[in-house]
């Protein structure tokens, strides 16, 4: 680059959905980015270069040319501050609050739901626990309500959130663990989400069918 500064280079893996929405962010603001693949099942995590990144040996890890940081949300609201419109990480504080009060959502609750409905018997070798698809149930009502009568989960414009919390409907999608069908608002944000994202298919769509295959055998041998 003509200033010598480099990509941002983003470690990931197309399995992770927090990894998918820095990838869908980037090609979205049009962002130079080198992916750089991280196999942590084969410890491609836990190298002394990857460790000095980021002790917690997480994906995604981002590195903008020396500065370092992990996790998505927090790489969402960076990316999108430094490089992209004003609109995707309001200033306002009223604004912002609410965008990032949609990512802890997004963090806390209902990706955390759904991972207590797949991860279990995914590499745990464990049963899902009884209550865990109608809690993941509840989170989807209340993310129904966040919308309002507005076209976005944060608001009348695309924020972060929107990308954030895309990356993991798409995985609940795609391990059809539940049924939107509920759910009109979101599955209408869905639809304009891999209509109107550039990239949806090949950087959000392929990875969450990915991990949803694996759920969906892990499923059928723990039934077998």
């Amino acid at each position: 680059m003509a200033d010598g500064s480099k990509p941002v280079e983003l470690h990931y893996m197309p399995l992770s959905a927090p990894c998918r929405s820095v990838l869908l962010l980037a090609k979205s603001i049009g962002l130079q980015l080198t992916p750089k693949l991280c196999n942590v099942l084969a410890g491609d995590n836990r190298t002394q270069h990857y460790l000095q990144m980021n002790p917690q040996h997480t994906i995604p890890t981002m590195d903008d040319n020396g500065f370092y940081l992990w996790e998505s949300r927090a790489i969402l609201g960076y990316l999108a501050s430094k490089y992209g419109p004003a609109h995707l990480y309001p200033s306002d504080p009223k604004e912002r609050a609410v965008v990032d009060q949609r990512l802890y959502f997004d963090m806390g609750t209902l990706y955390e739901r759904f991972a207590k409905c797949t991860i279990p018997l995914m590499f745990g070798n464990r049963p899902v626990e009884e209550d865990a698809i109608p809690k993941l149930n509840e989170a989807l009502g209340w993310l129904e309500g966040f919308f309002g009568d507005n076209q976005y989960v944060a608001g009348p414009k695309q924020t972060v959130a929107d990308f954030s919390l895309a990356s993991t409907i798409a995985t609940i999608e795609a391990s059809e663990v539940t049924d939107f069908m509920p759910y009109p608002k979101l599955r209408a944000w869905l639809a304009s989400c891999k209509a109107e994202m550039p990239g949806y298919a090949e950087l959000n769509d392929d990875g969450a069918k990915s991990f949803g295959e694996l759920y969906k055998q892990a499923k059928a041998k723990a039934s077998a």
